[in-house]
């Protein structure tokens, strides 16, 4: 709030605040500074004398006491102009009512004319008059604000730089801020920065305790605007629900009283460039003056005129140029344009609260860039690291070719010149033994090995044929490494925008990958340092017999299990990852095999409710004397199965089936009268063949207490067969089977049946027994 409370010529904080027609506030002794003459009133003032800002503000604004009174009338002092309020437009005589109107410096027909001066914020100074020879500073103000009311005069707003004519009656014709002037009194009170003070603030002191003294003040919390101790901040103020989005800040210094100040700004006689003075000073309590009207001085403010937009009195109404303008109740007015402000702030706070959301996100989004710059940090040089290793590699395999190039050149000329140095020593000792035969002079004895050594010399000629006197090997390595592109490639190395990118290959994590029974399980994971992420995943199976691949499954998760595929096959898949901008290559293919034999129970969902299953669902028997039936939990189409019911229990001959049914075989009834199972049921003495409610196929031999019956079924014969004991029952049960079919079993309460899985096919089977008809 401070920032609002300064003056933007001075930059300090506004001492007799005026208000401008643009309702921009200037501190009174500021506006005699940058108040100017038209060319119509040069030629009254006297040569100009420039002066030092800090001068031509101390000689305007420090008036000794016993001329304030004369200066005010002269040149409207803080006496002199008591109108108030934030936004109201400038009061003057009906007279001079067109000469308050808001012009601009390049449209109002006057300008600067004069030799001016400067301020910090840009703002024109007006050059004083000099004073005659022994006449005082008081004097000399007292000419310059003369010659402003009597010569035609504007001001321009420092901040808009809109310009206003000044009336007969000169700063004195714009109202007094008196509403600012007690919220800067307030706000310097309140925050204790009275000018010079040197005594030691006192200790705040907690605003809630029920100690006698008051612990001092830990917190402030800048909503509740209460000090707290940190008892009573834990008791009434916890960091939780409504309280957690306050705000606790270090509780401020208590203000300084006036009488701890050895000078205030009140009785400075010092004049500092830029300052403005208060009569009494910041710190002093001085009680604020009821406001008068200025056309009427012994009345009060009663309404408002809408017009000019400012409060008058009913004199005003009644004589002035306000009374045929609009007006309201003054009390309505106010609290009309209270509730207009509040509204207006409401907007106001709420964007600040999203300017403080933003904020904060701003300060994550600067954390988050502080974490991803160390990660792209990280993970280029780790990625240039990867690339130099690689060259690492690729030149040790290079520098292998190299030395393998050169042993075996080597080893070619060694063994050269090994072979030719026998064969020259070879030659060599064959002419020295000649030249000793051509000395001799026995012509007998010398034609005795004349043929032989003949023939030896011109086998030993025919030796040295053509190339055998030349290196086999060059000393040259025909070897030449091509790094242009490579170094190409190091010199384009650069960043690219990875959002337009299709995802990389995902990995298949191998460790996680496993099978069970019929069923797999694929787990993969995105490479590390990626930043092309995948919006979801695409896995791809083919049939179990080097087939084409097909989908069975697609979305964003990195682990899938896909049931119900063919016993003992072997499947190829392979994962690949999609985004907005396209599909990725295809990750390496994972090859995976189903188990050689089934292993499962029997299934509790698809049994019928009269069913009892027990020892982990491997045991089942029945509730009622009907016949029930219940699928086992493994399904099959492709290959060779075989599995064994062990009769726990038999009771009173009843006729338990065993077979196998589709998932959507009737299971109140014995398993086979349908067209949905192929099943035997037996007795104690014979059994059936049962299918659509067929029987055929009768055989002798029954079942008991402890009797086994085993199932086979061959889906690449497409038969079924059945066994008791190890002995096939009667022939080939069914053939042309074809398709999906699962193990399944009808029972009463008489018969209690254990499924025993995961078996071999069995290679001893005993042959059939004959059937009867």
């Amino acid at each position: 709030m401070e920032e609002e409370l300064k003056c933007p010529v001075c930059g300090s904080l506004f001492r007799e605040p005026i208000i401008l027609p643009c309702s921009h506030n200037v501190c009174l002794p500021c506006a005699r500074t940058i108040a100017v003459q038209t060319p119509d009133g040069e030629q009254h003032l006297p040569p100009p004398l420039l002066l030092s800002r800090g001068a031509a503000v101390a000689a305007a604004a420090a008036p000794p006491p016993d001329q304030d009174a004369a200066a005010g009338a002269t040149c409207g002092g803080a006496g002199a102009s008591t109108a108030g309020g934030l936004g109201g437009g400038a009061a003057a005589g009906g007279d001079h009512a067109d000469k308050l109107s808001l012009y601009s410096e390049t449209d109002s027909g006057y300008g600067s004319y004069t030799p001016s001066l400067k301020s910090p914020n840009g703002v024109r100074v007006l050059p004083m008059v000099p004073a005659p020879p022994g006449s005082s500073a008081a004097a000399a103000r007292g000419a310059a604000c003369s010659s402003l009311c009597s010569s035609s005069s504007s001001i321009t707003c420092p901040q808009c730089h809109r310009s206003a004519s000044l009336d007969h009656r000169g700063l004195r014709g714009f109202q007094r801020n008196r509403l600012l002037e007690g919220i800067v009194q307030r706000y310097q009170q309140g925050r204790g920065v009275a000018a010079g003070a040197s005594a030691a603030p006192a200790v705040a002191i907690c605003q809630l305790c029920d100690r006698t003294p008051p612990e001092p003040a830990a917190t402030l919390c800048e909503q509740c605007d209460v000090l707290y101790c940190a008892t009573c901040q834990l008791k009434c103020h916890p960091s939780r629900g409504p309280f957690a989005k306050h705000r606790l800040v270090q509780p401020p210094p208590p203000p300084t009283p006036p009488e701890a100040s050895p000078t205030s700004v009140g009785t400075s006689t010092t004049p500092s460039a830029g300052g403005c003075r208060s009569p009494g000073g910041a710190g002093a309590s001085v009680p604020r003056k009821f406001p008068t009207c200025p056309e009427h001085e012994m009345e009060n403010y009663s309404m408002y005129c809408v017009s000019c937009r400012s409060p008058v009195c009913y004199l005003c109404l009644e004589e002035g140029r306000h009374s045929k303008h609009e007006v309201k109740p003054l009390g309505a007015t106010w609290k009309q344009h209270k509730a207009q402000l509040s509204q207006a702030l409401n907007g106001v706070s709420d964007k600040a609260k999203e300017a403080k959301e933003f904020l904060v996100q701003l300060k994550n989004i600067l954390q988050q860039i502080q974490e991803n710059g160390l990660d792209y940090e990280a993970c280029l040089v780790a990625q240039c690291d990867a690339l130099g290793d690689a060259l690492t590699r690729q030149k040790a395999k290079l520098l292998t070719k190299v030395t393998k190039e050169r042993e075996h050149k080597l080893k070619m000329v060694w063994d050269q010149i090994n072979h030719c140095t026998l064969k020259l020593r070879q030659s060599t000792g064959l002419m020295e033994y000649c030249l000793e035969v051509i000395k001799e002079d026995d012509p007998s004895g010398f034609l005795q090995i004349s043929d032989a050594l003949i023939k030896r010399v011109q086998v030993s000629q025919e030796q040295w044929v053509k190339g055998a006197l030349e290196p086999k090997v060059s000393a040259e390595f025909d070897l030449t490494l091509d790094s242009e592109p490579l170094l190409q490639a190091i010199h384009q190395l650069d960043f690219v925008q990875m959002k337009c990118r299709v995802p990389p290959v995902p990995l298949l994590q191998l460790e996680k990958c496993c099978t069970r029974n019929n069923s797999v399980t694929l787990a993969w994971r995105t490479p590390p340092f990626t930043y092309s992420p995948a919006d979801g995943y695409i896995l791809e199976l083919d049939d179990g017999d080097g087939g084409q691949f097909r989908e069975v499954y697609v979305g964003k998760e990195t682990l899938c299990t896909i049931d119900g595929l063919h016993f003992n096959s072997t499947y190829n898949a392979r994962v690949k990852a999609f985004n907005s901008s396209g599909v990725g290559p295809y990750s390496k293919t994972v090859v995976l095999q189903t188990s050689d034999v089934a292993w499962f129970t029997f299934d509790p969902n698809s049994g019928h409710r009269d069913i009892i299953l027990s020892n982990d669902n491997q045991t089942a028997t029945c509730s009622s004397y009907d016949d029930r039936v219940v699928l086992g939990t493994a399904a099959f189409s492709k290959g060779v199965h075989y599995w064994e019911l062990h009769v726990d229990r038999y009771d009173n001959h009843p006729d338990p089936a065993f077979g196998v049914a589709r998932a959507s075989v009737v299971k109140d009834m014995m398993l086979g009268k349908d067209d949905k199972a192929w099943a035997m049921y037996v007795d104690n003495n014979r059994s059936w063949f049962l299918h659509c409610n067929s029987h055929t196929n009768r055989t002798e031999g029954g079942v008991y207490k402890g009797a086994t019956v085993g199932v086979l079924l061959d889906l690449n014969k497409h038969t079924l067969t059945f066994f008791i004991n190890g002995q096939q029952q009667g022939p080939t049960a069914f053939s042309h089977v074809d398709g999906v079919f699962m193990p399944a079993v009808s029972l009463n309460r008489n018969v209690q049946v254990t499924l025993h899985s995961g078996l071999e096919v069995p290679t001893t089977l005993g042959r059939p027994k004959p059937s009867g008809n």
